[in-house]
């Protein structure tokens, strides 16, 4: 089970479930990543549903780093997730606002 107090989201990839937290170092390296602007830019457009599919995938490469995966972007390209596109923009959401803020507060 995910733990919220620590940030993590659950997604299942390929039929293995795994646990997403967004770190500070995975943070840091998602930031570095980012095509366009900054954390909060990337936060503003989640909050205004103009992500883009190269966020919600680097925002799932970061949780997944944070949570221990070792593997790249380029794995995930063909990678079967649970749920579709539309699960995995939903847990990329969840993932970033549990970075910032309490779970009593989700």
């Amino acid at each position: 089970m995910a733990n919220p107090w620590r940030g993590e989201v659950a997604l299942q990839i390929d039929g293995e479930r795994h646990l997403m937290r967004l770190t500070l170092g995975a943070l840091a390296e998602l930031e570095a990543g980012l095509e366009e602007g900054s954390l909060v830019e990337l936060v503003r457009r989640f909050e205004e549903g103009r992500c883009s599919t190269r966020d919600v995938l680097a925002l799932i490469v970061a949780g997944l780093r944070g949570g221990g995966w070792r593997g790249t972007a380029k794995d995930l390209l063909s990678a079967e997730i649970a749920g579709g596109p539309m699960a995995a923009a939903r847990a990329a959401a969840e993932l970033l606002a549990r970075a910032f803020m309490l779970p009593e507060e989700s």
